[in-house]
């Protein structure tokens, strides 16, 4: 059962993670792709034909978020742990911590222009965060519920964000308040995101539906009810005509948001799909899920003209005469319930070859990690010249490294002290930073209270200026 041409098709599945994929980005060129998992770590995926990957360890609890900057060059995560940390993707495994929440952070995005990330939390907090000086922004609040996610517009001037409290809220970057809300009644969203235009926003909502708002308008465009089970995450395509969602009910749905309908179903994943991203020019796509699977998949159908796509998918999902145009582009909103026709891709079918192999996972450990043995620094001085050395000529012969085995040796011992008491000074300066950066932070806190009660006091010597300016115009007029 060959799939044609145009439908999308599983290039190849990742495994390396040990618990449920929670999180998965594209770098710019699509040449790389990273991943994040319950179990604390994150994988960068190298894509090209010599694939290596790379695991990141630091997050002390499961890592729920992962987003690449524009330019490729930083990687945001997000996790139970109350952190959002930034990583330069790196043999060295250099991370900034950012704290500030109290609670589980769910969500991290970049803004487009790469210079803030905003992170959403279990403390009902949307927190903006600035890259170079790493350090927080500003504060927004007004969820009375866990927040499950927030992203930046397009343009940088919007912040669409999500909770359980059933609201969608629009948040005015420069003001700093929330302008609009939209609320669903019928269950809680658990994922949000701007089109690639930015008028439009979509919602996947725990109620299986997800839908389509018009924030010029605030109105409902479109509602889909394609899923059996909650939807979990979403991603627009580059052209705005596309949306792919992800559900609990184990498969991934590609909607035709200008023909209002589902296109296609997707499986491959044993279990819930709980992320899923286009890459930037659209031409892939990956998933990831409970099965602790990353399924790399490619689009195919977007390097087709719209119209033929159309037509195509039309024939092969209908045997009836087509509608009248107005059933196919509906002048108003209207529920796509999940008796739709869609074709159906299965890899078990339509991949002959998913075999492959998986990459070479070389671990790198973070900059504060100690290492208490000889053998742990050598152990991590391998993994650098692995990553290092791809592609060199080999190392020299048995007869020659026998010769110098002792001098390693005594040099690798003294390199483990050195290291050992490097780390120690770090791991203390580390310590007295972060009770420098609490103390600023209460600072901070202070200043802002001292600030709001100079504004009152201001507000009030105002108003009585103007009661003795009303007074004195009084006594003047009665003099008079």
């Amino acid at each position: 059962m060959a799939s044609p041409l145009e439908d999308p098709i599983l290039i190849r599945p990742f495994h390396g993670h040990t618990a449920a994929v929670t999180g998965v980005a594209f770098n710019a060129n699509a040449a790389g792709l990273v991943t994040c998992s319950v179990d604390r770590l994150l994988i960068l995926w190298n894509l090209s034909t010599q694939c290596r990957a790379y695991r990141f360890e630091g997050h002390a609890e499961a890592v729920t978020s992962v987003d690449y900057s524009p330019d490729g060059q930083v990687l945001a995560s997000a996790s139970h742990d109350h952190t959002v940390r930034l990583w330069i993707p790196c043999i060295h495994g250099e991370s900034s911590v950012l704290k500030g929440h109290t609670a589980s952070v769910r969500s991290v995005s970049f803004s487009h222009d790469g210079y803030s990330v905003v992170s959403a939390s279990n403390d009902k907090l949307i927190k903006v965060w600035s890259v170079c000086h790493q350090r927080l922004l500003f504060t927004l609040f007004q969820h009375t519920g866990w927040v499950r996610c927030a992203k930046f517009s397009p343009d940088g001037r919007l912040i669409a964000s999500c909770g359980e409290d059933k609201s969608v809220l629009i948040w005015d970057t420069r003001d700093k308040i929330c302008v609009n809300s939209f609320s669903d009644y019928e269950g809680f969203s658990t994922f949000v995101d701007f089109n690639p235009s930015g008028t439009c926003i979509a919602s996947a909502g725990s109620n299986n539906t997800v839908k389509l708002w018009d924030i010029r308008t605030n109105k409902l465009l479109q509602h889909f009810k394609v899923h059996r089970a909650g939807v979990n995450c979403l991603s627009f395509h580059p052209s705005g005509n596309y949306l792919i969602t992800a559900s609990t009910d184990g498969t991934l749905k590609i909607l035709d948001l200008l023909g209002e309908r589902l296109i296609y179903t997707l499986h491959g994943h044993k279990g819930p799909v709980l992320c899923v991203a286009f890459s930037k020019c659209g031409e892939k796509f990956a998933s990831g899920g409970m099965d602790t699977q990353v399924l790399l998949w490619k689009t195919n159908f977007d390097t087709l003209d719209y119209e033929e796509v159309l037509r195509h998918n039309f024939r092969r999902t209908h045997i009836d005469d087509p509608p009248h145009l107005l059933d196919i582009y509906p002048r108003s909103s209207h529920l796509h319930d999940e008796n739709l026709n869609s074709i159906e891709v299965d890899p078990n079918f339509d991949v002959p070859d998913k075999h492959t192999p998986d990459p070479v996972i070389i671990n790198i450990r973070p900059v504060s990690c100690t290492c208490s043995t000889a053998t742990k620094a050598a152990e991590s001085s391998n993994h650098v010249s692995i990553f290092k050395g791809a592609g060199r000529s080999e190392e020299p012969s048995v007869s020659s490294s026998a010769r110098s085995s002792k001098r390693k040796a005594e040099n690798e011992s003294e390199s483990a002290v050195d290291n050992v008491e490097q780390h120690a000074g770090i791991s203390s300066l580390s310590r007295v930073l972060d009770r420098i950066v609490g103390q600023l932070h209460m600072l901070t806190l202070t200043i802002s209270v001292l600030e709001q009660r100079l504004t009152c006091t201001e507000d009030k010597l105002k108003e009585c200026i103007e009661d003795q300016q009303k007074m004195l115009r009084q006594k003047a007029t009665n003099k008079t």
